[in-house]
């Protein structure tokens, strides 16, 4: 069984390797450098190993233990990418032991998963007895992005069944969550002189009154009216601009939130709900104009043709943890839901952790040992 000192080791040297996405941050290292270091890693064990380049830059890291075949595949499925780190770029990089946590860029969201996969592969690894299914370990590319790692993946292969490793709880199991949506809402003003009020309108007053509107719905509807197995559905502000400078009125502003939906529905509910917002704010101004452009639409996952895989994941936790798998849902996106809609059927497991796309970030090294040991069972069982 791997061992807290083993755990914090590879975890230590995943951090200190930038993989920053370059969808969410221009200079972002990508996961080049720390897909061929996990290929270094894994060179002295009898697996497979393949660099898939999704785009100049931005591979995926394949590693397949072959079974002896005629039992089912299963995929283990980590992201090597991370947010940016400039609000504690002073020592993102360097993991430091506080008690019983490991803080650092990645710690948890989703450094701990490739390292529970990569534990877990090296323990069956070193087994000395073959399975009758393959275990695919899928480093993924860009899941804090557009997630064009796993897209690329369930393109070119499939498995019978999936664990996607994110950070949660050693003891529970993700069967559900919510999907998104990334949209930008775009005012439309006219440009003028300063000195010539009536002539211009300000694009960012009208914007001031949608942001308004927004944040008083998701107050009365999303936090009063939590979904009981997901939670709260999200909703958030997360950029703006506008304006061109001091002396004119501004022509355009530009509010970029992301927004959630659950499972039975759609993003066009979320779109239809901020044109409403639109229609309360032109009872006010009847010269306001608006328009919503959606920059990225994402599926909420719910877990189907799961019940063998979650059977025995269960089995699993009761010898590591003494009782099965609690069965929950939550209110982020992962790539579980690529996987389910690739016709995989898909559970979420991983360790515990925090301050998730925050400075101090940190993920819970006994949970790394406990989840790693749980994978490892549960890979184990079921690929026979």
């Amino acid at each position: 069984m791997t061992t807290i000192v083993a755990a914090q080791e590879l975890l230590t040297r995943l951090v200190a390797i930038e993989s920053v996405t370059p969808w969410l941050i221009p200079d972002g290292a990508g996961e080049g450098a720390i897909a061929r270091w996990i290929a270094e890693w894994l060179a002295d064990l009898p697996v497979e190993v393949a660099i898939e380049e999704v785009e100049p830059g931005r591979p995926n890291l394949i590693a397949t233990l072959r079974g002896t075949g005629g039992g089912p595949s299963l995929c283990l499925n980590a992201h090597t990418d991370t947010v940016g780190y400039a609000s504690w770029r002073d020592r993102a990089l360097t993991a430091e032991r506080r008690g019983d946590q490991l803080v650092g860029l990645g710690a948890a969201d989703d450094k701990a998963g490739v390292a529970v996969g990569l534990l877990a592969m090296r323990e069956l690894a070193g087994a000395g007895r073959r399975r009758a299914g393959d275990l695919v370990l899928l480093c993924a590319a860009d899941e804090e992005g557009a997630s064009i790692g796993s897209e690329h993946f369930v393109r070119h292969h499939h498995t019978d069944a999936a664990i996607v490793l994110e950070p949660d709880d050693a003891g529970r199991a993700i069967v559900e969550h919510q999907g998104f949506g990334w949209i930008d809402v775009v005012v439309h003003g006219r440009p003028s002189h300063g000195s010539a009020p009536d002539a211009g309108i300000d694009a960012i007053v009208h914007m001031a009154e949608v942001v308004r509107g927004l944040h008083r719905r998701d107050v009365e509807v999303f936090r009063a009216g939590p979904v009981p197995f997901n939670g709260r559905t999200v909703f958030h502000t997360g950029t703006i601009r506008g304006g061109t400078d001091y002396a004119t009125y501004p022509a355009a502003a530009t509010l970029g939130i992301e927004i959630g939906t659950q499972p039975g529905g759609r993003l066009a509910d979320r779109v239809r709900e901020i044109e409403e917002t639109f229609s309360e704010v032109a009872a006010v101004f009847p010269d306001f104009r608006g328009e919503v452009r959606i920059a990225l639409e994402r599926e909420p996952f719910v877990a189907a043709g799961h019940e063998r895989l979650l059977e025995v994941a269960d089995r699993a936790a009761e010898r590591v943890l003494g009782r099965p798998l609690t069965k929950e849902g939550m209110n982020g996106w992962t790539d579980a839901a690529l996987m389910q809609a690739a016709g995989i059927p898909t559970i979420l497991l991983g360790p515990a952790g925090g301050n998730f796309h925050s400075p101090d970030e940190w993920v819970s090294l006994p949970d790394v040992v406990a989840s790693a040991e749980i994978i490892r069972r549960t890979a184990e069982a079921f690929c026979g």
